[in-house]
């Protein structure tokens, strides 16, 4: 009920608009407005500004679509030199490939053919593993991710992302 009337009253405001998909799916959806994608970089500001709490908590419960955010939000392009990756990651039953080409990030739902590498497993883990507070092996003997695919494609990947330092209170 809370969700449906944030979503009413975004759609008023004209940040986002509703429409229905075709079928076989017929349900209807939201979708951000040209002017609501215009928030995105202060959202993914929000995020690299978050990520600076001395107090944030990285074990707290994340979803699928806050992994794909916090990529987004953490790229460094001046990293992300080097070859061209892709990886898809599976996470709350969905995919979502995340690609660096040419210096660029691009993130998109679902799994793409040209993803080197597939994680599966639990969000927090996942960025875990990209960031480095758990070492991909590790994940994986303890049964908490699945990996298929060129396992160094993750190596390549994470060199493009650099967490904020800690801000001093």
């Amino acid at each position: 009920n809370v969700l449906t009337q944030r979503l009413k009253g975004l759609e008023a405001a004209g940040v986002v608009a509703r429409r229905k998909l075709e079928p076989p799916a017929s349900v209807h959806v939201y979708e951000l407005t040209e002017w609501g994608r215009e928030a995105e970089p202060v959202i993914l500001w929000l995020g690299r500004w978050g990520a600076r709490s001395p107090f944030q908590d990285v074990t707290m419960p994340l979803s699928a679509v806050s992994m794909a955010l916090s990529f987004k939000a953490m790229f460094d392009p001046a990293r992300a030199a080097g070859p061209d990756v892709a990886v898809a990651f599976k996470a709350d039953g969905e995919f979502f490939t995340i690609a660096i080409a040419g210096g660029a990030l691009s993130v998109e739902r679902g799994r793409r053919p040209e993803a080197e590498l597939v994680v599966a497993g639990p969000p927090g883990a996942l960025v875990g593993s990209v960031y480095g507070f758990a070492p991909l092996a590790d994940l994986e003997r303890a049964g908490t991710v699945e990996v298929e695919g060129d396992r160094s494609a993750l190596a390549r990947f994470s060199r493009a992302f650099c967490l904020p330092a800690k801000a001093r209170t």
